[in-house]
């Protein structure tokens, strides 16, 4: 990176250089990081090739396996986990079968369903392979094959002297060459991922399998038992899980859905195993986690939390409000808003949580002491990292800059999800960006691109209904009038002929109309939108695609702005964490980096917890507490007779641990966690499955941004709990015998 010394040599002059601080501050600093800083026991995120520095820890922490087992891509266990682009899956056969869970195939089983014929309700299996049914249109199947540095390729030839936006669009224009020269192994899906805000760049090579198909899955009244009730709670007594299956062409290759395809024949599978854990045995878990904040600094920790997070929770619970009114149960409208409603309610309570958990404890304290800390170590020997001293104040000042119209823009991004208008628009920019060369276009319109694209406009199909789309959208128009007149959008305004006295019917009627008369609701009309050229959308009369071009010009004007932004960002995240990195290694802590959707292993203990003064929870939940759970006709729950019935004789086919006297349902442990882990595969001290990872508890939600070892605990639904209704509530003997099942 250009004018900063190498992280390898600032690390030395770090570790020279701490005798020289003064002992009373050395002290201090020490203190404090014991409660701030990372450190082995069961935080962290770990990318596998970091497995071998953890190798002592891992043995004592009970791994039977080897580290260097699991440090590798493409060796048994990690190659049999999986990413499904949002969440996490993994192999457990040599045909193809995939387990995950129940919410992340929750829209394919909705894209399978109707009001005849509601797989939600029903559940589903399929006795033979002839019977799987296609995915959701755009389901992708991710197998990792390999992971590359390409830090050097972007970043060391970045003139010094560049702008914010030229530096963005150099390193956007590398990344786009090293993804295209990786690309051109068919059936390949490349991605370059940033570590440590920028200070790192990997390349990712993942074989994108796109012939995904429906094999099992319970029934909602036991994948969501509990419901928005139990989300984010504990005791649980959730069936989370279902079952997939990837298909290949002939070759082996990835294909388009085809009768003639076959499974796909994983490089390994995982053994499931029927005897499960117990109290305090060591666990790990392999994903590919989403996002966490571990490492913002405090501006962003006091402008999340005391504005973003209580605003996007009151829009998100308005919009499930409008839904729910708009789309009455039972309807059709609601079974296609039914993922959609799940989503929102999930993220509804996880920003509650997010609250909450802040209010109580004193995270935004803590990262004020480390900034002064980490500004003291600095400047006690300023040789330590050029520049270094300064990278605290550049991104408070960046930061500022990103909040200057946080009410307009996040308002907007709420309102843009009308799915009309949101369609509209990416054809349009579509149609803009085919006139230059596919090398030059932003990336999510390139060549590459286009089968996602049109994945995405045809799952609109299956999650749109006219009528709630225009409710939603009519929701949010008073609050955007009473914005400051400033912070208002020109265009916007004069579409919809916005004055001082707002007529709120007025503008209803025509967002209705606008609904009822456009074009884009069709299905087939959208896809050949993608072809069309700039030129029509400027001749066309589709309410939306109008609205799409009064908004186009201030779109991009707002993109530049953003891109400047990253730019400067991608120069002063790097600082800060180059400056970290090193002043935590100079007191022998090993670092992880945020998660950002790359493979991460965690590993920890089964273990309860106590969430509040005087209430110590325990670690199982059994098939007792979903009889006691039970309410006739309430739709979280009302347990299917099936599952009572098979409850009530007893028979629990030696999938009832001494000790329990039942079937364990649910389980708690220290594995570090965070969204995109969901499904995620929970194994043994000899990497077999015995649970899938699906929620944590809700005091530990704000773990995506401070970790706490008393509080942090996901929630696994028992790999037990899975085969006992496989087996004795829903048939399924074929997918049983198909697995490796380990008693």
């Amino acid at each position: 990176m250009q004018g900063f010394t190498p992280l390898s040599v600032c690390a030395a002059i770090a570790q020279k250089a701490v005798a020289a601080i003064s002992q009373a501050l050395l002290a201090a600093t020490v203190a404090f990081l014991v409660l701030v800083t990372p450190t082995i026991a069961d935080e962290g995120m770990w990318r596998p090739q970091q497995l071998l520095e953890l190798r002592a820890t891992l043995k004592a922490e009970g791994l039977k396996l080897p580290a260097e087992a699991i440090s590798k891509l493409t060796d048994f266990p990690m190659s049999a986990v999986i990413s499904l682009g949002g969440c996490t899956a993994s192999f457990v056969s040599p045909k193809g079968l995939i387990v995950t869970n129940h919410h992340c195939a929750y829209s394919s089983i909705q894209h399978n369903s109707t009001v005849d014929n509601n797989l939600l309700e029903s559940g589903f299996l399929a006795e033979t392979f002839g019977r799987e049914l296609p995915a959701a249109p755009g389901s992708r199947v991710y197998v990792t094959e390999s992971l590359d540095r390409v830090t050097g390729q972007i970043t060391a030839n970045l003139a010094a002297n560049l702008s914010p936006l030229e530096r963005y669009r150099a390193i956007q224009t590398e990344e786009k060459a090293l993804v295209s020269k990786c690309e051109k192994s068919a059936g390949y899906r490349c991605e370059i991922y940033s570590f440590h805000g920028g200070l790192e760049y990997y390349l990712i090579k993942q074989l994108a399998i796109r012939d995904v198909r429906l094999v099992y899955a319970p029934a909602s009244s036991i994948g969501r038992f509990g419901g928005d009730t139990d989300n984010w709670m504990w005791p649980r007594h959730t069936g989370d899980w279902s079952f997939y299956r990837a298909y290949v062409d002939g070759d082996g290759k990835p294909s388009d859905y085809s009768a003639d395809n076959v499974p796909f024949a994983p490089k390994s599978h995982l053994s499931v195993s029927a005897k499960g854990v117990a109290d305090e045995d060591f666990v790990m878990v392999a994903g590919y986690p989403g996002r966490t904040n571990r490492y913002r600094i405090a501006d962003e920790v006091a402008a999340m939390f005391a504005w973003s997070y209580p605003t996007a929770k009151r829009y998100r619970e308005e919009m499930i409000r409008v839904i729910e009114t708009a789309a009455p149960a039972g309807s059709e409208a609601r079974i296609k808003y039914q993922s959609t409603l799940a989503s929102l309610a999930n993220y509804a309570k996880n920003y509650g949580s997010m609250i909450e958990s802040y209010k109580r404890g004193d995270m935004l304290h803590k990262k004020r002491r480390l900034e002064i800390a980490l500004r003291q170590w600095i400047d006690a020997d300023p040789s330590r990292c050029q520049r270094c001293s300064s990278t605290i104040d550049t991104l408070q000042s960046l930061i500022a800059r990103q909040q200057q119209h946080r009410q307009r823009d996040l308002l907007m991004a709420y309102m843009g999800r009308n799915s009309m208008l949101s369609s509209a628009r990416r054809l349009l920019r579509l149609a803009h960006e085919r006139r230059l060369p596919d090398s030059q276009r932003e990336p999510g319109y390139q060549t590459r691109d286009m089968a996602r694209f049109r994945d995405a406009m045809t799952r609109v199909s299956g999650r749109y209904h006219g009528s709630v789309d225009a409710e939603v959208l009519i929701h949010f128009m008073p609050e955007y009038v009473g914005l400051d007149p400033t912070e208002r959008i020109v265009p916007f305004d004069g579409f919809f002929a916005i004055a001082e006295d707002f007529d709120a019917d007025r503008v209803a009627t025509q967002i209705r109309a606008m609904h009822a008369t456009t074009q884009l609701a069709d299905e087939q009309v959208r896809l050949a939108w993608m072809e069309r050229p700039f030129g029509d959308f400027e001749r066309s009369e589709d309410p939306f695609i109008q609205l799409a071009l009064a908004l186009f010009e201030h779109d991009l004007a707002k993109e530049t702005k953003q891109n400047t932004l990253t730019g400067a960002l991608q120069q002063a995240r790097p600082a800060y964490m180059q400056a970290l990195i090193a002043f935590y290694q100079s007191l022998g802590k090993t670092i992880y980096a945020d998660a950002n959707g790359s493979l991460r292993v965690s590993f920890g203990t089964v273990r309860g917890y106590a969430p509040k003064d005087g209430l110590l929870a325990t670690p199982f939940t059994t098939l007792a507490g979903i009889a006691a759970k039970h309410i006739d006709g309430d739709h979280e729950f009302d347990v299917p007779s099936g599952l009572l019935a098979a409850i009530a004789t007893g028979e629990f086919g030696g999938f009832d641990p001494q000790g329990f006297g039942s079937v364990p349902v649910n389980f708690l442990a220290t594995l570090d966690s965070t969204g995109g882990n969901s499904g995620s595969p929970v194994m043994n001290d000899q990497a077999q499955l015995v649970g899938l990872l699906f929620d944590g508890v809700y005091e530990s939600i704000i773990g995506d941004w401070d970790y706490d070892s008393g509080l942090n605990r996901s929630i696994q639904v028992d790999a037990r709990y899975m085969l006992w209704v496989m087996k004795y509530v829903d048939g399924a003997d074929n997918l049983l015998d198909e697995m490796d099942l380990v008693r």
